[in-house]
């Protein structure tokens, strides 16, 4: 029903000007401004944005009230697209488990942007979504990043092959027999890298019939090498994430940490490489690798000067997501604040994934995505009532 809407109102409002009222506009530019409006023109950019005695909103322009505005959220770690909202083999493309180093798989490939699932997240505020395999391999292949409101892949891809996924830890064995053991896992994840490396030697080769055949796997490896892809790599324990800090600086790789369940305790070393986190929803179920979350991580990293995103992840169970919108309310409790919680899902997203100068905040040039609350938007009693993505109102029902 939510989709036959959108589709409804991309048809009829695509060129419409809009104007956004709000007793509080939350800009993630600077402090909030109260009486606030924000223009969008029909490049669905953002045109203006002020308080409502220094912004005059033209003639013609189609106006909407909120209490409260917000930019667009950013899901910085999701599988929604490649996992379906049904839990059946026919909408599950989210981990191929043929092989443990599988580089060369890509996101891009397999999203389908008419899944329910990214339309459900859609209808709660999130707007862009970074979206991967599932941490269930090694290397379990490439991610990219998508609008949610798009029809089609073209339409909606921000960036076609940003990371590539890598896992640490024992959660991979339910899938593989070997690797069966850490020192295992790393061995290979080494002798993968040490391959691509031999590859990237080979292709620079002045003699053209001197390099290798084209290698897709390899191809994907060489370009974490080079920096063009960042490592994401999923790691929880405390040793996992030294583990991963020793392989990048190994191998001179661009790395962000997902997971973290356990990165509390080893803020330093992060802090010394200045590693992102793309933090685990925060109401994980705290068991296995992840047993020793807590509600206060992303606040301590936080306070230790790394920049943080919360990220729905993947469930195993229907619905399949979590809702970051959820996620970043329990973190806003337990230390962050609203302000600090609504930048792990908007302007800190965006600068992790490198598309902050789209995303993430409402700023002039910016493209015009906004969630329109009746409320305060990490209160269980207020509501997403209106999103807009690119400019055009694609939802406009209250969640």
């Amino acid at each position: 029903m939510l989709r036959l809407l959108t589709l409804l109102l991309l048809t009829t409002s695509a060129h419409a000007q809009l104007a956004v009222r709000a007793n509080l506009v939350y800009t993630m530019e600077g402090a909030p401004i109260e009486n606030g409006v924000v223009l969008a023109n029909a490049d669905g950019q953002i045109e203006a944005v002020g308080p409502a005695s220094s912004v005059t909103i033209p003639d013609g322009y189609q106006v909407l009230d909120a209490a409260v505005v917000t930019p667009g959220f950013v899901d910085a770690r999701a599988t929604v697209g490649l996992s379906g909202i049904l839990n059946q083999s026919q909408d599950q493309d989210h981990l191929d488990t043929s092989g443990p180093i599988q580089p060369e798989l890509r996101a891009i490939d397999a999203y389908d942007p008419t899944e329910d699932l990214v339309d459900w997240v859609l209808g709660f505020g999130v707007t862009t979504a970074h979206v991967g395999p599932s941490p269930g391999a090694p290397v379990a292949g490439q991610t990219a990043v998508f609008k949610t409101a798009a029809e089609t892949v073209a339409e909606g891809l921000v960036e076609e092959a940003p990371m590539v996924v890598f896992v640490l830890g024992t959660g991979i064995r339910r899938n593989f027999d070997s690797p069966g053991t850490r020192a295992k896992e790393i061995a290979m994840l080494r002798e993968a890298l040490m391959e691509a490396q031999r590859y990237a030697e080979g292709m620079a080769d002045e003699d053209e019939a001197k390099r290798p055949s084209r290698d897709l796997r390899k191809e994907a490896m060489a370009r974490v090498l080079s920096g063009e892809a960042a490592a994401l790599i999923t790691a929880h324990r405390a040793h996992d994430i030294l583990t991963a800090l020793r392989l990048a600086q190994e191998f001179g790789l661009r790395m962000i940490l997902d997971g973290g369940a356990e990165a509390y305790l080893v803020t330093d070393q992060l802090s010394d490489q200045q590693i992102p986190v793309i933090l685990h929803p925060t109401m994980i179920r705290p068991n296995g690798d992840a047993q020793n979350a807590s509600f206060e991580t992303a606040k301590l990293l936080r306070d230790a000067g790394l920049t943080v995103a919360i990220q729905s992840g993947y469930e195993s169970y229907v619905p399949k997501t979590r809702v970051v919108l959820f996620e970043a309310g329990v973190a806003a409790t337990h230390g962050l604040g609203v302000e600090g919680a609504l930048e792990t899902i908007t302007i800190d997203a965006a600068r992790i994934l490198g598309i902050d100068d789209r995303v993430g905040s409402l700023a002039e040039g910016k493209d015009a995505d906004l969630v329109l609350f009746d409320g305060d938007p990490f209160e269980y009693t207020s509501h997403v009532c209106t999103v807009i993505a690119d400019g055009v109102v694609v939802v406009d029902e209250c969640r």
